[in-house]
């Protein structure tokens, strides 16, 4: 199980629009859908993936913990269903519905949101404050598939914390690691070629 880290965007930079479709509802996400709300979480994640699916309980619990406070938060995929037929549609909306998601899960078919967030894992995870402005991208947790660490959300969710108390968020930051997002052939972006 090869590990590829985030590319840690840099700090400060503004939250690219996007327009999906919500693979449970069918409904349009687009970054004005979360207007007005003091954060913005934006995670990358798929089905298939085994580091996915050892945080997919805390995502939920996240997820329902924030959702009566004054934070958006959408899930998108943007793997290859070709190649990767876990990754379409109908099994992310299997998969939104069976984890008890109460955040939308978009699907990004062309893989143009994924490029203009830099996105390279699943999971990487981007928080954007009021100003969508990007405020912490890296780890959920120190927790990975094996490691004996608890999958706790813990900071993430101190970094969620920070903005809704109006309070910076350290900019000590720890790269997400996961499974690479499985590009359509030829569609690789030039910073998922390193080494």
């Amino acid at each position: 199980m090869a590990e590829t880290p985030s590319t840690m965007l840099a700090l400060g930079t503004r939250a690219p629009d996007f327009r999906l479709a919500d693979v449970v509802s069918g409904g349009a996400v687009t970054l004005g859908s979360f207007a007005g709300k003091k954060a913005l979480l934006v995670m990358f994640v798929c089905r298939h993936c085994p580091y996915v699916r050892h945080v997919q309980t805390e995502l939920a619990h996240l997820g329902r913990d924030y959702a009566s406070q004054d934070v958006g938060v959408v899930a998108i995929s943007a793997n290859d269903a070709a190649t990767y037929p876990d990754d379409a549609p109908a099994s992310l909306k299997q998969m939104a519905t069976e984890a008890g998601f109460s955040f939308p899960l978009c699907y990004d078919e062309s893989q143009a949101t994924a490029k203009a967030y830099r996105a390279a894992c699943t999971p990487d995870f981007f928080l954007f404050d009021a100003e969508r402005k990007l405020v912490y991208r890296g780890q959920l947790d120190a927790s990975r598939p094996g490691n004996g660490q608890p999958v706790d959300g813990r900071d993430l969710r101190r970094a969620l914390d920070a903005v809704l108390a109006a309070r910076p968020v350290d900019a000590q930051q720890r790269p997400s690691l996961g499974c690479n997002i499985k590009w359509k052939p030829g569609n690789e972006p030039d910073y998922a070629r390193r080494g």
